[in-house]
């Protein structure tokens, strides 16, 4: 029962994480200084290396395991799912300093707003992952996900649309268009992340 319990420990590890990159993130672009984002990518970054550290313990326990909770793959789709909401995270502020933004378009604080939602959500449901086959809270946070998820979309949408209307300036419409897609992307892989979760639960009901 102890290991069975420090999986489900080190999946609510690994949430955590996602939040903090999305809290990170949304703090840069609300207090947006341009000459701070090298230092918010070296904050991004060691998030990103702490959730990959916690990522492979868990992998390493697993390959000892003889019977974990539930099934391997699904084990590692989760944590790899998880992982990938904070990789996608980070890949946000890359872009940010590669494209040497100058200033922050309020599109972007309204979608990395619903990336904290789509985390919190994240964090939620795997504080109650434990009681998997048997929760509806659970039910609750896939279904708020995918909803998040869609905002997401039409934020994008409208986003891309406002620059591709307001803007003369090529390489600015370049720039802001691979962030409001790479924005995006963090709310489709909470999305994923979620789509596992249901899936665990299916195949366990």
């Amino acid at each position: 029962m102890k290991n069975t319990n420090e999986y489900f420990r080190m999946f609510i590890g690994l949430a955590q994480h996602c939040c903090d990159a999305a809290q990170s993130l949304h703090n840069t672009l609300k207090n947006f200084d341009p000459k701070r984002v090298p230092e918010m990518l070296q904050h991004m970054h060691a998030i990103e290396h702490s959730a990959d550290v916690d990522k492979h313990a868990l992998m390493k326990k697993l390959a000892r395991e003889f019977i974990p909770p539930i099934e391997r793959e699904d084990i590692v789709s989760l944590s790899q799912e998880i992982d990938n909401v904070t990789d996608a995270i980070e890949e946000v502020i890359i872009r940010l300093y590669m494209y040497n933004i100058q200033e922050i378009r309020s599109d972007a604080i309204a979608m990395s707003a619903v990336i904290v939602k789509s985390c919190d959500e994240l964090l939620r449901g795997m504080k109650e992952f434990e009681n998997f086959r048997k929760s509806d809270i659970l039910l609750t946070v896939i279904v708020e996900i995918n909803r998040l998820e869609e905002v997401g979309d039409k934020l994008q949408t409208e986003a891309i649309r406002k620059l591709y209307t307001g803007s003369r300036d090529p390489v600015k419409v370049m720039a802001w268009t691979s962030i409001f897609e790479g924005l995006e992307a963090c709310c489709d892989a909470a999305e994923h992340a979620a789509n596992i979760i249901e899936s665990i639960m299916m195949k366990n009901s």
